[in-house]
């Protein structure tokens, strides 16, 4: 594949200005973040980063990606957005696919359970950090504190807590933000046997299930 044929092409700069948002917010968390950009059906390219709280935050845009499954780094993707040509084409510099660590969950199979207000979050979210200034050590927050789960969801007979770790990964990443949340503006919690899936209205997060440290399909 030359290099004209990789790359990344966008719908229009407002796809742009959304991944290059959701890049910048995974520079602030990891100076040397890969994303990786994978091809999804019907025109969409998927947005992948670990956050560093033990789970990954993810983004749509319009657009198509060459090879269809591709990662880089955040500051070569960055700059490839700040230089999007008129074609809707970006650079997303050297490949980083072998940087890339773990398992992505399946696109579909998740199953809805319930619906929870955006602004219950948020209060979590400023107690929990609240909580990590006053506790946090050297390598932060407290693990205890991370893996507290804060928000019980279920449905008929399954039933799933929300750890702390997914309300800060919700914040850090934007997906969830005090200046723009709306009254009636909720969170959706869906599950797989192996995934914990949390969409917001700017993007999603993902936690494994059990032990996130097994592999698990």
């Amino acid at each position: 594949m030359t290099a004209a044929e990789r790359g990344l092409w966008l719908d229009d700069t407002n796809h742009r200005d959304d991944l290059a948002t959701f890049t910048e917010r995974a520079r602030r968390l990891d100076q040397a973040a890969v994303v990786r950009l994978r091809q999804r059906d019907g025109g969409f390219v998927v947005a992948w980063v670990a956050t560093g709280f033990d789970v990954l935050a993810s983004r749509v845009v319009r657009g198509r990606v060459a090879p269809a499954d591709l990662s880089a780094g955040a500051d070569s993707l960055a700059t490839g957005l700040a230089a999007m040509d008129d074609t809707g084409y970006v650079d997303p510099g050297f490949a980083m696919d072998s940087a890339w660590r773990g398992a992505l969950p399946p696109d579909t199979g998740f199953v809805h359970l319930d619906d929870v207000p955006a602004r219950a979050v948020l209060d979590l979210a400023q107690r929990g950090s609240e909580l990590a200034r006053e506790h946090s050590g050297a390598q932060g927050p407290p693990v205890s504190l991370l893996d507290q789960e804060v928000v019980a969801v279920s449905s008929g007979d399954v039933s799933v807590g929300i750890p702390m770790r997914c309300v800060f990964a919700l914040t850090a990443m934007g997906f969830l933000n005090a200046d723009t949340v709306s009254d009636d503006e909720i969170i959706r919690v869906r599950v797989l046997p192996a995934w914990l899936r949390i969409d917001a209205r700017f993007g999603s997060v993902y936690r494994r299930r059990g032990d996130p440290a097994l592999v698990l399909r």
